[in-house]
């Protein structure tokens, strides 16, 4: 059976509390009983990102291919269903689905991630063309991001009041609009919905493919800005950050063949939210003291940025 990487079980037990215990005590035997199910041998250390372990394994027809098991959590639910309308077309195959497990089988790429490619241009670019290719009509069934419109302007509504930020009041009503005008009217198109470098592997079919889909159904631009906002780190190093922001909205837009006001203006949402977010929860990468400060500060002063060329 599996050995559990120890950062992984103490995160989810600090995150899910006795649920996530509970789990991790069976989840050695499920994947040993789905590795059995589907034909395939352990082949390599187990791996882990923030909710899910990764298992290398092989099997006599796709030869080297991954065993993903996920904390059950609804954001988890539609990821096979964006696999399975892909068709490993700019993302990973799927071979194996249990739904009930939170279970998949999927094609190996590498551990090598977009992010890791230093020229900022090409990262912005790749993803761009990934989005592009993953913006197909989307399946029935999946949750549709506008009718989360009127939640996410309540939200936006309810955090401005409350919390204390440095967003002017004009910052905030451009996101309010955003909501109204562009999330309450998206199309039926299947998106990544957490489309960021590091979801980006390497791989041998293609250069690179898309893992860890939400499954969302809405506006492509809605990526752009999800991508923006995970190079916080690149735009803070940046020697003028409202200059690279906005080569990185021109390098996004052009190369998903977007329109580029739309991107921007996702972008800005996603800014103002995570400023939000922020305040109320915390980062992954800073959950208080100061470096969570300084996080907030700059989320409100991209927010700015992005409001004023819009």
């Amino acid at each position: 059976m599996i050995a559990v990487p120890d950062t992984f079980t103490r995160n989810t037990i600090e995150r899910e509390g006795e649920p996530g215990a509970a789990w991790l005590a069976e989840l050695p035997m499920l994947v040993d009983e789905l590795t059995q199910r589907w034909g395939c041998v352990p082949d390599g250390d187990v791996m882990h990102g923030g909710v899910g372990v990764i298992v290398p394994v092989r099997r006599k027809a796709e030869g080297a291919a991954v065993l993903k098991v996920s904390f059950p959590h609804p954001g988890n639910v539609h990821e096979p269903d964006a696999f399975a309308a892909w068709g490993g077309h700019g993302a990973v195959w799927l071979y194996e689905r249990d739904d009930e497990h939170f279970a998949m089988l999927l094609e190996r790429a590498h551990t090598s991630r977009l992010s890791e490619v230093a020229d900022d241009d090409e990262v912005v670019s790749v993803a761009a063309r990934i989005s592009r290719r993953l913006a197909v009509p989307a399946p029935p069934g999946l949750p549709r991001m506008r009718e989360q419109a009127a939640a996410w302007e309540a939200q936006l509504r309810k955090d401005a009041a409350e919390l204390a930020h440095t967003m002017p009041r004009h910052v905030v009503d451009a996101a309010a609009a955003t909501i109204r005008e562009l999330g309450a009217s998206q199309p039926d198109v299947l998106i990544h919905g957490d489309l960021h470098a590091g979801n980006i592997l390497r791989a041998e079919r293609e250069p690179w493919l898309a893992v860890d889909p939400k499954g969302c159904v809405g506006d492509p631009a809605y990526d752009g800005g999800t991508l923006l906002k995970s190079r916080a780190l690149t735009l803070l190093e940046a020697d003028d950050m409202g200059k690279a922001a906005h080569r990185a909205l021109d390098v996004f837009a052009e190369a998903a063949e977007l329109d580029r006001v739309r991107v921007q203006r996702w972008a800005q949402l996603h800014a103002v939210q995570a400023a939000f977010w922020g305040r109320r929860h915390g980062f992954r990468m800073a959950r208080n003291g100061p470096r969570l400060n300084w996080l907030t500060e700059f989320a409100d002063g991209l927010a700015g940025l992005l409001t004023e060329r819009a």
